[in-house]
């Protein structure tokens, strides 16, 4: 039985370091093509998520316009309510949202 054993482990191989070097480069070659069409991406993502995140705050003003027969004063009244929590003040990237005076929401651009 201990032959057996020694031998099963005699004939196991692992990676050698050649083997290893080009899956490394490979999988560097593989980030170096990837990451700046990521990076690139990036504004358009937020963008999109300001967008979504606007439309979520539009459905809270009609979810408040309903239940209180009054539109919300401001994004600081929908969270007072609980229909927003307090850490959903402003779009992912840092735009902030406002009320106007017929209820419909606006995304407020950054001052620079």
């Amino acid at each position: 039985m201990k032959k057996i054993l020694i031998k099963s482990l005699q004939n196991n191989r692992g990676f050698t370091l050649i083997e290893m070097v080009i899956v490394l480069l490979v999988i560097s070659i593989l980030l170096v093509v990837s990451l700046p069409n990521i990076s690139s991406q990036s504004s358009s993502i937020n963008g999109k998520g300001c967008q979504a995140f606007q439309q979520m705050v539009q459905a809270q003003v009609e979810s408040y316009r309903l239940t209180n027969n009054s539109l919300p004063a401001s994004i600081a009244a929908l969270q007072a309510d609980g229909y927003l929590r307090e850490d959903e003040t402003a779009c992912p990237d840092g735009r902030t949202l406002s009320i106007e005076s017929d209820g419909e929401v606006t995304i407020v651009e950054a001052s620079q």
